[in-house]
């Protein structure tokens, strides 16, 4: 089995005569954590949706798990693995935990033809998952709308593990938590990689991209200026990157990193 999870060749996405990314190619490996950044209008979030089956590339190749895909549809791709947290999460705040873990996966006995759902199995399983990921939620029955921001991406994220992920693209996970919650979304973040799942992390923070990413991707004008180990760089150099400041070209489309 290949060590890389992902690999983008060359990938293009046009919008009419507007050429939004222009030739990216970069490589996740299997457990790395890879901060992208890059300023507004880069291309980081179009390129996200073409990983995760939102949108089409005009030409270029995605590779996922060995084989190279084309995903349709979103729900296509979390099908094979590929799972996107935004900010506003996909969870239903209107039913507890449990019910939010096994959407659509439900446990169920049939006795003399009639589906009976396992409520206590179901919980079971979920008060492992959390336990196994340091997350703290009082009962697995309350509502979601009744969870702060961290808990709920901790469900999102714990959901995802459990049913065999493999590739997680996080799309500013923290805009709209505390320092405390956003230093739990971290530390799960690392748990998660130490699993074997990929990471891809969009984020405005620095900080963040420095203190849970293991290597440094930057978009400019649609075409990778960098990609580089976090411990073989810099916030400043980053900073460069991402500006354009000293850097003559964007790094040429051909050259795969982490491969």
């Amino acid at each position: 089995m290949s060590d890389l999870i992902l690999q983008l060749d060359t990938i293009i996405k046009n919008f009419g005569a507007i050429e939004a990314l222009r030739g990216i190619s970069f490589a996740v490996k299997r457990g790395e954590v890879v901060a992208l950044l890059g300023d507004n209008g880069a291309g980081k979030s179009t390129l996200v949706k073409i990983i995760s089956g939102g949108l089409q590339p005009t030409s270029g190749r995605v590779m996922f798990d060995g084989a190279e895909r084309h995903f349709a549809s979103p729900a296509e791709a979390k099908a094979a693995g590929i799972e996107t947290v935004y900010q506003d999460l996909s969870l239903c705040t209107n039913v507890d935990v449990v019910a939010n873990f096994f959407m659509g996966r439900e446990i169920v006995k049939r006795i003399f033809g009639i589906p009976i759902l396992q409520e206590r199995a179901m919980q079971a399983v979920v008060e492992t998952a959390m336990a196994n990921a340091g997350t703290r939620i009082p009962s697995m029955r309350t509502n979601v709308e009744h969870l702060s921001g961290g808990q709920r991406q901790a469900i999102e994220l714990n959901r995802f593990v459990h049913w065999g992920g493999k590739l997680v693209l996080l799309d500013e996970p923290f805009a709209a938590l505390g320092v405390e919650q956003t230093r739990r979304g971290l530390e799960m973040i690392k748990r998660i990689a130490g699993q074997g799942i990929g990471v891809v992390i969009i984020t405005h923070i620095m900080a963040q991209a420095f203190q849970v990413a293991d290597r440094i991707v930057v978009i400019r004008q649609g075409q990778v200026a960098g990609n580089i180990e976090r411990a073989k760089t810099s916030p400043d150099e980053v900073v460069r990157m991402i500006t354009g400041e000293g850097f003559a070209q964007p790094v040429p489309a051909a050259g795969m990193a982490g491969t």
